[in-house]
């Protein structure tokens, strides 16, 4: 990392991109929820992302990777919200030129065989349906430190509570996740 009070130099840059790029994967999927994945790849939210961060690398000042990880995922929230408010804003199209989800299964027909997608397909429904049952803040705090990996103290100041009332907190929601998840 460069100077604090500089932007990001390139390799920097994509090293902390890359080093990011599946938790935010992760992120985008788990915070956009069902309607919105069903309207937006999250490879587009993510791909948005990476070329906002990119474009705008030179105005980074936060300093350190906690500081880029939270404009990272700063940024992605706020993509996610916009696009939100846009598919709710009035009558909107839902329907898709194309299923994302089958073409990019259908790219993985090349190393695995048609039960090995349908398989995998069903596990990510299967999490995914489990993490939408739960409350908006076991969400949350799943998100922020299983995801994202803020520190318990960073959580607590992302949520606006104690390090203790954090560890109780996500000790109940991923209690929470494993009884949805043995549900399905």
């Amino acid at each position: 990392m460069t100077d604090p009070q500089e932007g990001l130099d390139g390799p920097t840059l994509e090293r902390l991109l890359d080093e990011h790029l599946p938790g935010l994967r992760a992120f985008v999927r788990l915070k956009a929820g069902p309607v919105l994945r069903g309207r937006e790849s999250e490879s587009d939210v993510v791909q948005s992302t990476c070329r906002e961060v990119l474009v705008r690398a030179d105005t980074f000042r936060h300093g350190g990777e906690a500081g880029f990880k939270h404009w990272l995922y700063s940024t992605a929230l706020r993509k996610i919200l916009n696009k939100h408010e846009f598919h709710t804003a009035g009558k909107r199209d839902t329907r898709r030129d194309a299923d994302d989800d089958v073409q990019l299964l259908g790219a993985y027909n090349a190393f695995c065989s048609p039960s090995r997608i349908a398989s995998a397909r069903e596990e990510l429904d299967r999490i995914e349906g489990a993490f939408e049952q739960l409350m908006p803040q076991h969400r949350e705090v799943i998100l922020l430190s299983r995801v994202i990996g803020l520190s318990r103290a960073e959580v607590a100041a992302e949520m606006g509570r104690t390090e203790a009332s954090v560890r109780n907190l996500l000790n109940r929601a991923l209690t929470h996740l494993a009884q949805q998840l043995e549900l399905r």
